[in-house]
């Protein structure tokens, strides 16, 4: 089971046990009611057998349509999350039996025609398609600017299709995740060095759907997140494509604009790991990693030394610039 499917069921859960507490409480508050109406009226005692039968009917059916609408609603989403999972099966099935390469990501527009050729298509344990290549720069930000609702808490599936970016204008759940991602100031700029970022590895051939990033663990991250660094942390450097690991680190050192806008996202997302570190859900960590911008995060911190010399490629930084 991936990560991403873990986080569907948490969410599912997450979800059915509020339907649950909300049918205990409209239980409670009739029963309450009830039990105010029979105080208020002492008549009641001198109906008899009959008139108590009606009133117990009365008491008792309103509950039984509040638990038959609590177990129909609990059903419901578990069916939903079922069929959720049964479309990612199959999505995954048909990319792993030799279906037609995906579009290149929105962040990440490519070169015509490429020199070398296409890779395999690579298995994700997220069955997210990409989408069409990214417009120039100004389309890019006009595109960011979109209308956000006012800013709210982000679920983990919102946060993860936020960070992996629309897949094109029939994403549209996703294009919902980032208004609501853009309606957040810290949010928002976060997104935008994560774009620049990878639209600034794309012009050098390296993109985030081409780089295999195994499943991580989960306290690994979390320990990350609390501030671990180098050796502690070094499972994390998963990312094996040498040439994607010695272009990052020769633009690390040598443009002054890359590293500026690296060393900015990389702080927006160690922090935002920090944030949802709290969360007291270790897992969802692991899935954020598994986005395009969490992607371009390992790759960086990688090649910074940030998850420990193993991981740091094969020509490193130096100390002063590590962010």
């Amino acid at each position: 089971m991936s990560s991403l499917d873990v986080l569907r069921r948490l969410a599912t859960a997450q979800a059915r046990d509020r339907v649950l507490a909300f049918g205990v409480a409209a239980s409670l508050g009739w029963l309450a009611l009830a039990g105010l109406l029979a105080l208020l009226s002492p008549e009641t005692e001198a109906q008899g057998g009959a008139g108590w039968l009606i009133w117990l009917l009365g008491l008792l059916l309103p509950l039984a349509l509040i638990w038959l609408a609590v177990w129909s609603a609990r059903a419901l989403l578990l069916l939903r999350a079922e069929a959720e999972e049964l479309r990612a099966t199959l999505a995954r099935m048909q990319s792993e039996g030799g279906a037609e390469p995906l579009p290149p990501a929105l962040a990440e527009p490519r070169p015509e025609p490429r020199p070398t050729p296409a890779p395999a298509p690579l298995p994700r344990r997220a069955a997210i398609p990409a989408p069409p290549p990214r417009p120039a720069a100004d389309s890019r930000q006009a595109m960011l600017e979109l209308d956000s609702p006012p800013a709210a808490e982000l679920t983990g599936p919102e946060l993860f299709f936020a960070l992996n970016f629309p897949d094109g204008p029939e994403d549209r759940e996703a294009i919902r995740c980032l208004r609501l991602a853009l309606a957040d100031p810290g949010m928002a700029r976060l997104i935008r060095a994560a774009q620049d970022v990878v639209t600034l590895l794309a012009g050098q051939g390296v993109y985030m759907d081409e780089l295999v990033v195994p499943e991580t663990d989960a306290a690994l991250w979390r320990r990350f997140a609390e501030g671990a660094r180098g050796e502690p942390v070094a499972g994390l450097a998963v990312i094996g494509d040498e040439n994607a690991l010695r272009i990052a680190g020769t633009m690390l050192r040598g443009d002054e604009v890359f590293r500026d806008v690296a060393h900015h996202f990389l702080r927006h997302f160690d922090r935002l790991l920090s944030r949802k570190a709290q969360d007291g859900e270790p897992q969802l960590l692991a899935v954020l990693a598994e986005s395009r911008s969490g992607r371009a995060f390992t790759l960086l911190a990688q090649v910074t030394g940030m998850l420990g010399r193993a991981g740091a490629g094969p020509e490193g930084m130096t100390e002063d610039e590590q962010p």
